[in-house]
């Protein structure tokens, strides 16, 4: 689920359009996860499932992905191998190097953020740096998706500046979050929520990072300063049951939703009045994204690449991670000013829509092959046959 989904069908879908064959290849989801394969496939994209690759660390099924995708790429001698996400990442790069005569000409890795910061223990962290860094060297280019990515990994000496390139997500956000005023007003009237009520709302994948207890202790601080508030989360994941019992351990569950994973989400970011996101990381946030794109104000946490999406007082507010006051001060600041809800969001609207373009992508990604083909010499006729071939890895159908 997320970002790295829709960026690498999307991707794929608009490589092809421009003459080049793509395989994208995807592992399989962990239990009680939804798969966004089926973006893919809206987009004509088949999914090449590789059932050994896992986001969990298993070192026997870690080694036979390796050796799966080692024989694909022999068997495809793929001109470029894009990566994204870090398991796929490592995965999909080492298999080039053990590939050998047919390891492909160009290697490239997109970082849609990383795990190198508040993810594991100490001495995890260091031999990911480690692996990330010998990685980074078998690469041609690594891509980041926001100016802050690149610089927190150069900050961790991952790789040296010039070896990296900024290539913002691309995503068909009119067809992602279409939801008109009527959509609105039905969406609040099937979760029995009155329209002058105040709805805050997130969207995500219930695990730590994402920080799913803080939204509700923000809110019931809100709740406290006397805001009039509706409480809607959407999602799953390994946290939804303690999220569920906090909820009621605050006394929230009359004034809080939880309707699950949702594949269509633009009548939640319709029916919001703010979108909540307090995560203790992140590369670039697609909901924040969506919820801009929708008209929807955002506040969050000034994190990774977050500074990118939300511009601090004008489609948004962003607050250091972990202060609860300050989440429950902007929502109350939103709740009370219809009219700096609507400016913010018409501000948002109006910044990402042309930010994050499929055609943008496409161009940017598409120039790049273009000049590391030219760069190596490498060759390609225009024979359908001998279009170039790119190999693109993810982590998950695909996340």
């Amino acid at each position: 689920m997320g970002g790295p989904a829709l960026h690498v069908s999307y991707l794929s879908a608009g490589l092809i359009e421009r003459g080049y064959d793509t395989t994208l290849v995807a592992g399989s989801v962990s239990p009680g996860e939804q798969s966004m394969a089926y973006v893919a496939e809206e987009q004509g994209v088949p999914v090449h499932l590789m059932s050994h690759l896992h986001r969990e660390i298993s070192p026997i099924q870690d080694i036979l992905a390796t050796f799966r995708l080692a024989r694909m790429i022999r068997e495809q001698r793929p001109h470029i191998l894009h990566t994204h996400t870090a398991k796929a990442g490592a995965i999909g790069r080492v298999a080039a190097v053990l590939a050998r005569k047919s390891r492909p000409p160009i290697v490239v890795h997109t970082f849609h953020g990383h795990v190198l910061r508040g993810y594991f223990g100490r001495f995890r962290t260091a031999i990911f740096r480690s692996l990330e860094r010998w990685l980074a060297r078998v690469s041609d280019t690594l891509i980041a998706v926001s100016p802050e990515v690149r610089d927190d990994l150069v900050a961790l000496k991952v790789a040296a500046p010039e070896k990296f390139t900024v290539i913002r997500l691309g995503i068909e956000l009119e067809e992602r979050i279409a939801a008109a005023q009527e959509e609105r007003e039905r969406t609040r009237k099937v979760m029995g929520v009155p329209d002058h009520r105040f709805l805050v709302g997130w969207i995500g994948r219930m695990i730590g990072v994402k920080r799913g207890a803080d939204v509700l202790r923000a809110f019931r601080l809100l709740r406290d300063h006397g805001v009039d508030a509706t409480l809607c989360m959407v999602g799953d994941g390994p946290e939804r049951e303690q999220l569920e019992a906090l909820a009621s351990e605050l006394h929230l569950m009359h004034d809080c939703l939880f309707p699950g994973y949702q594949e269509d989400v633009g009548p939640f970011f319709a029916a919001f009045d703010a979108f909540v996101l307090p995560s203790a990381n992140e590369g670039t946030p697609v909901t924040a994204i969506e919820s801009l794109a929708s008209g929807c104000p955002v506040v969050a946490t000034c994190v990774g690449g977050v500074p990118d999406v939300v511009e601090e007082g004008v489609d948004g507010f962003m607050v250091e991670p972990g202060d609860l006051e300050a989440i429950a001060d902007r929502l109350a600041r939103l709740a009370a000013d219809p009219k700096l809800r609507a400016r913010m969001g018409a501000a948002g609207r109006e910044r990402v829509l042309p930010r994050y373009a499929v055609e943008r992508l496409i161009d940017d990604v598409d120039g790049l092959y273009r000049s590391l083909l030219a760069q190596k010499g490498v060759v390609v006729t225009s024979a359908p046959a001998r279009r170039p071939q790119t190999t693109a890895s993810a982590g998950r159908p695909p996340s």
